[in-house]
């Protein structure tokens, strides 16, 4: 079940690329176990630009996502055992303006959106535009760019687009948001001597090869799950439009109500206030000056005299 693609590293092979071929496992440990011969004598690549090492670089991704082998690739050199422990990561993100992803963006050449593979058709998009071909590991129809014309245009063009960033991914606004929805790995990586001096004789006989070829050039790996479980992390909305106008008739309410019944209890303490001060002033005994102008100017008696 080896499906062959195209990468930045090259020709390349996937495993298990088909989502609908599930299988099925009681215990954890249970995966996929490789060995491969990497002939070092037939390599073509060139040391002075780099290329020395002897191996395989190897990703663990979601058959829904292109591999990232330049940016997420494990490596395992010649003469040694790797056991990798995976465990599946899913995050669910919450669509724009709550979150940063964009449920309504569709892909061309991938039934599934993932950032890496909008990125591959944006980059796929603007060179196709500028130089009238597409290069062999990008999507996308068109003919084919031949290497002159990679070298002279679509590299350039590559270079050009990382430094203006014409392809973004991340936020809601850039060309590439994050998924609604996305699938990773974690994995770790463990080491040991391949193969052991028993099991060098046994593979030499088996295979017809020397004990020197057998060091120099196979590699073994081990891929499994780690434990039979996977780790979810999903996005919540702080508030939801219900809950906000919810949230803001409640608060609204209660200053409203808080203020009428401060107004009442104002106009109450006024009311209260003047009706016993209109009291106090009709109850108040008369001065003291008139009590007693009045004791000291007693009523004149009018004299009549009567003649006759």
């Amino acid at each position: 079940d080896f499906k062959h693609v195209f990468t930045e590293y090259g020709s390349c092979y996937t495993f298990n690329h088909d989502d609908t071929a599930k299988k099925s496992a009681n215990i954890s440990g249970r995966g996929l176990t490789v060995m491969l011969d990497i002939k070092q004598p037939e390599m073509t690549d060139n040391p002075s630009l780099g290329f020395v090492d002897a191996g395989i670089s190897f990703v663990i991704h979601s058959p829904k996502e292109p591999p990232q082998v330049e940016t997420m690739g494990l490596l395992a050199g010649v003469g040694m055992h790797a056991y990798a422990a995976i465990r599946q990561l899913k995050t669910i993100n919450q669509e724009y303006p709550w979150g940063e992803c964009n449920p309504n963006i569709k892909l061309e050449h991938h039934d599934t959106y993932t950032t890496y593979g909008c990125l591959q058709e944006c980059k796929s998009k603007h060179i196709k535009e500028h130089c009238g071909c597409i290069p062999f590991l990008l999507p996308g129809n068109g003919p084919e760019c031949e290497p002159e014309k990679y070298y002279n245009c679509a590299y350039p063009i590559l270079h050009y687009i990382e430094k203006k960033g014409l392809c973004k991914a991340g936020a809601h606004s850039f060309n590439c948001p994050v998924p609604c929805e996305e699938i990773k790995y974690s994995t770790v990586v463990s080491y040991s001597t391949f193969p052991s001096l028993k099991g060098l004789k046994f593979l030499s006989k088996k295979f017809q090869k020397s004990k020197q070829y057998i060091r120099e050039n196979f590699v073994y790996i081990d891929i499994a799950y780690k434990d039979l479980n996977y780790e979810m992390t999903q996005q919540q909305k702080a508030l939801s439009v219900t809950e906000l106008i919810g949230d803001v008739g409640g608060q609204l309410g209660l200053f409203c109500g808080g203020s009428v019944i401060t107004i009442i209890e104002i106009l109450e303490y006024l009311i209260i206030k003047f009706y016993w001060i209109c009291i106090v002033w009709l109850m108040k005994p008369p001065k003291l000056s008139n009590l007693i102008n009045e004791i000291q100017q007693p009523p004149v008696k009018e004299n009549r005299a009567v003649i006759s």
